[in-house]
């Protein structure tokens, strides 16, 4: 299969290391890379800056009609940018992090930004991670990786991300949060996270990212990538 034409579809839970493990993929294939995760914290942080709360689902889908995505990397980073203004950090909090599994929930939103992340992964050569991608929003993608690890390294690399950025919480408090958000992201009614039948299972505990992408990428390039 073309490059122009592959698709590959990561998912997975929170800190399971799908954001770094794609970005990694997409820059040894130089297929362009989407994080959707971050579109939804974009959802989030927009409508917390309104005072909007993030169970009106209405109000929130025409929030996005006003939303001007950008992800693009820069000086080796992602930086994503709404309506031009780059939010990368901002979109990083904890409480926006919860905003974005909140939001996440409602159909809503998900169809209002489904589009948009099918039209991203039309132009092709696409990295695209999530939680509902291999199931909803790329079914047909060429490869589907569903990627996990155990919640304990989970929320050591998660309260270790949060240390960096001076926020500083337990491994007991950040194990919690992630919990939470695993129950409330499996058991939403719209999109839920699971594991697509044809999807690769791949368990990121005790793994590097460059391991996990180097296995990716042996499998897209199987497959014709």
């Amino acid at each position: 299969m073309p490059a122009e034409a592959f698709a590959i579809a990561i998912d997975g839970p929170a800190s399971s290391g799908k954001g770094t493990v794609a970005r990694l993929v997409a820059e040894r294939l130089g297929f362009s890379y989407v994080d959707t995760g971050a579109m939804y914290r974009c959802v989030a942080l927009a409508a917390a800056r309104l005072d909007l709360p993030w169970s009106e689902g209405p109000a929130l889908a025409a929030l996005i009609q006003t939303l001007r995505f950008e992800l693009r990397f820069e000086g080796g980073r992602l930086a994503v940018r709404v309506n031009g203004e780059d939010v990368s950090e901002a979109i990083r909090a904890e409480t926006i992090s919860l905003g974005a599994s909140a939001v996440a929930t409602l159909p809503e939103v998900r169809t209002a930004l489904l589009e948009g992340q099918r039209a991203l992964a039309r132009r092709g050569g696409v990295v695209m991670d999530g939680r509902d991608i291999g199931t909803v929003v790329l079914p047909d993608a060429a490869l589907k990786v569903y990627l996990d690890a155990d919640v304990d390294e989970r929320a050591r690399r998660r309260q270790a991300e949060l240390a960096a950025k001076g926020q500083a919480l337990t491994v007991e408090a950040v194990r919690e949060d992630l919990r939470a958000r695993d129950a409330q992201d499996m058991q939403r009614a719209t999109a839920p996270l699971r594991r697509a039948e044809d999807a690769v299972f791949l368990d990121s505990t005790g793994r590097s990212p460059a391991q996990l992408a180097e296995e990716i990428v042996r499998l897209a390039q199987a497959r014709g990538a």
